[in-house]
């Protein structure tokens, strides 16, 4: 039998301790051969705190843990009995249907994007108001005018002397008003 992706639900908070207690169950069982990988998709990003860049990993389907198994009836009593979990996603209670390869892809893509290029926290958009929280414009209020996520960096409409002027900004000088 072949091995498929399963969604399982578990205890919002509670993923990765979901994926340690799998794993040390299919080897107490002996399920090695059953079960492949067992994946809490997060992606890196950067937020600002106290002035700093810092790196966190984000959930992106925070209260969920993706499971390659092949799906018997032991095997699905081994994953229903973990504490914390729920239950599975999609299909039947009793027969739960897998996730398609083409949507597994998209999450090993967006697992792999994350790794290599850690995204901005907060994301702002063209059009958005924001206030200047540090440099020569702090306490400023002004309209995103461009967004550079490469960068990140803002190109902000901040009236100055009743005129609009755009001001190159770094995405933690600014935050949502």
């Amino acid at each position: 039998m072949a091995m498929r992706w399963y969604v399982v639900q578990a205890y919002s908070g509670f993923e990765n301790q979901v994926k340690r207690s799998l794993e040390e169950r299919l080897v107490r069982f002996d399920l090695q051969d059953s079960f492949g990988r067992v994946l809490v998709p997060t992606e890196e990003v950067i937020e600002i705190r106290d002035g700093q860049k810092r790196k966190s990993e984000r959930k992106f389907f925070p209260g969920y843990v993706l499971v390659e198994m092949e799906m018997n009836d032991e095997t699905w009593h081994m994953v229903k009995e973990t504490p914390k979990v729920l239950g599975f996603i999609g299909g039947k209670a009793d027969k739960p249907a897998p996730i398609t390869q083409k949507e597994v892809d998209n999450i090993m893509r967006r697992v792999e994007e994350g790794a290599e290029k850690p995204r901005p926290k907060v994301l702002f958009d063209a059009g958005e108001v924001v206030r200047v929280t540090d440099g020569p414009f702090k306490d400023f209020n002004g309209v995103v005018e461009e967004v550079n996520y490469e960068k990140s960096r803002l190109l902000v409409a901040v009236q100055i002397f009743g005129r609009s002027t755009p001001v190159e900004l770094e995405f933690y000088q600014v935050e949502k008003a």
